[in-house]
């Protein structure tokens, strides 16, 4: 297993992913009981699924780019708001 990164725990909410698993279980748990069918059920986690990759995706973009970025160097010089003549 990979090692987790706690640094990007704030994905979960800002995807809901909280809220994609409370319905993927509430879906399983609709089918049990008749109330969706099987195909509703299919489609539905096959989103969530379609979802997951794009947080993925994501993730690892945000991971690629940071392990790449070269580090600012420290000028001496400051930002005005005025504009130079």
């Amino acid at each position: 297993m990979a090692a987790r990164d706690y640094e990007v725990a704030p994905a979960t909410e800002r995807f809901s992913l909280d809220s994609i698993i409370a319905g993927l279980a509430g879906d399983l748990d609709a089918l049990r009981q008749g109330k969706i069918s099987v195909n509703d059920a299919i489609a539905r986690s096959m989103l969530a699924k379609q979802i997951f990759n794009g947080v993925r995706l994501h993730l690892n973009a945000a991971k690629m780019l940071s392990d790449h970025a070269k580090p600012v160097e420290n000028t001496a010089t400051t930002l005005t708001s005025e504009p130079t003549p």
